[in-house]
């Protein structure tokens, strides 16, 4: 079986991505139980942080590694919370505490549209001069009350009005097939099946 090094500690992007790696017959192993250290996420866009992260995981364990940097960007703050997403309210932060945090951002703006944003790196080698490159958006809109128990971050806030009901309301499943994870890793695994011959 392939092996592959997912570069992040986030029990919900293991999850949702191991389900989007299963076709390929590839066992994604966590960078925490590889003792790879976590590294800081200082750039700007998704695909600078991507890129560190799978560079980093790859170099440490020797594997071919996945990166995946994503959060989601609001109009109404110009693309805030953006990359800084997970740690919106510090490095330790809480789903809860970012959640109530981006309300009190929003708090007054007629305008709650957003898109949650997907990149995924992955690389043969720490230096490979050929990193695939995938990513994926999912439109939506932020609501005040909280709905749904399924997904992670700010998913009980994040409003599908095609569906009438959040990403937290979506069964895993369906969310691992419309949401912007889902849309990356779709449009890797396309290339990883063309270009790495998985």
């Amino acid at each position: 079986m392939r092996r592959l090094v997912l570069a992040s500690n986030n029990a919900g992007k293991l999850r949702e991505l191991r389900a989007l790696l299963a076709p390929l017959d590839c066992e994604v192993l966590a960078q925490g139980g590889m003792r790879v250290a976590s590294i800081d996420e200082p750039h700007s866009t998704f695909i600078e942080n991507a890129l560190a992260k799978a560079r980093h995981a790859s170099n440490a364990s020797g594997l071919p590694a996945l990166a995946d940097d994503s959060g989601l960007c609001c109009e109404a703050l110009n693309g805030a919370p953006g990359v800084r997403s997970a740690r919106l309210t510090g490095d330790a932060a809480s789903a809860s505490d970012n959640n109530a945090a981006l309300l009190r951002l929003l708090a007054g703006q007629s305008n709650r549209r957003a898109h949650y944003v997907c990149v995924l790196v992955a690389l043969r080698a720490a230096d490979d001069p050929e990193p695939l490159i995938a990513e994926g958006r999912w439109a939506g809109e932020i609501i005040d009350t909280p709905h749904g128990a399924n997904g992670f971050g700010y998913d009980p806030h994040f409003w599908l009005a095609d569906r009438n009901c959040t990403a937290a309301e979506l069964e895993a499943t369906e969310k691992n097939r419309i949401s912007h994870r889902g849309q990356a890793m779709a449009a890797l695994a396309s290339k990883l099946r063309l270009l790495w011959s998985w």
